[in-house]
Order: structure tokens, then sequence, then C-alpha cells
């Protein structure tokens, strides 16, 4: 037995019960995660991305290297995750911390070949956090896009890919009356070991 990897895998399958029951009830998207990054000079920014695949090496979003975001995960490869889903139980967020890796080309290539055509093309059509004079560019961009890739298949941008958060933190927080709140702290330390500790709300 390894308790580590036990503690591991408890977490996760926390997560996927918890994921399943956000489902159940409704939420108008369960994978919804509030991304938080920060740049080198320790300004943070925050913006909301979907989840797109999770296992024990982490929980992956797909977005493009020269976006903001991505340069700052580029820069300082640290984010933290945040699900919130108020119909599960009193109200549940999940709080993700740790380091953060590019995902492999046949990864990357895998998911970006699922995506809806429109998608794959606004990929290529997005500059993506720079600035836009105007929605006519963009739809130019974009029907440029389309012409180009008429009638094969769309590649993947070179510089559009996943990011994986390897996660070290993983909170479980439950809501309750008077703010009574239950947490739950499965940590990493820096040998890859696990502990679980319950938290003052």
């Amino acid at each position: 037995m390894n308790p580590t990897a036990d503690l591991l895998n408890e977490a996760l399958a926390t997560f996927d019960a918890l994921f399943a029951q956000a489902r159940a009830a409704g939420e108008p998207d369960p994978t919804a995660m509030s991304v938080a990054t920060a740049s080198l000079d320790g300004r943070p920014s925050v913006r909301t991305v979907l989840l797109k695949a999770h296992d024990a090496r982490g929980f992956v979003f797909y977005t493009h290297l020269d976006g903001r975001k991505g340069r700052e995960l580029q820069a300082n490869p640290h984010a933290a995750l945040l699900f919130h889903w108020p119909r599960v139980r009193h109200g549940v967020q999940v709080r993700i911390e740790g380091a953060v890796e590019i995902v492999s080309e046949a990864e990357a290539d895998a998911y970006f070949a699922s995506r809806p055509r429109g998608s794959q093309l606004g990929a290529w059509a997005s500059k993506q956090s720079e600035t836009l004079d105007g929605r006519e560019e963009f739809e130019q961009r974009l029907a440029e896009a389309e012409h180009s890739f008429e009638g094969r298949e769309v590649p993947r941008p070179p510089r559009w890919t996943g990011l994986r958060v390897r996660a070290d933190r993983i909170e479980f927080w439950y809501g309750a009356d008077f703010r009574l709140h239950e947490r739950w702290l499965y940590e990493s330390d820096r040998a890859g070991s696990y502990s679980k500790r319950m938290l003052y709300p």
C-alpha cells in the first residue's frame, strides 16, 4: 500500500464524484473553472476557462501561448484553479494549485482535432489578448482562415496548446449555514508525498 498514492486517488475520486453531482444538479457548465496566474512582478490575473481533461497528472485547459495567461504561465509556471458549484449540497468549491506544464504535441493535436471546425478556425483568426480595432477586423481574419483551409482539415496553430496544472494542493470546500463550512485539504510536499487535513472555515 502506498499512502501517498491512496490520498491522491482519494482526492481525485472525490473530485469526480462532485463533478458528477454538479452535472446531475444542472450546473450550467461544471467544467467552467477560474484560472489565476501572476506575472513575474506578482501582479495577479484571473479568468474563466473550461476543463478539458484531468487525471493523476493534473488538470488541463487549452489556450494560445501568446495570450496573456499563456505568457504569464510560461514566465511564472504556477496557477490556481477554482471550481464553484452552488447547486451541489449547500455549495461546493474545489481549489487546486500547482506547477504548470505544456501538454505533449500529440495530446494537443488530438484535442484540437476533436473541436468543432468553427472553433478550430477561430483559433487561427484570433490574436489572443492583442488589441482589436473593430469586430470587422476579426471577421475578416476569420474569413481568411476559412478560405485558407477550405476543403481540408484545419491543423492546430503552432502556438495553440494545452496547459496542465500538476496539483500539489487540492481543497474541497463544502458550504454550510452560518458560515460553518467544512474544508478538507490534500497537500503534496516537495518529495511528492500527500497529506490530508481539515481546515477551520
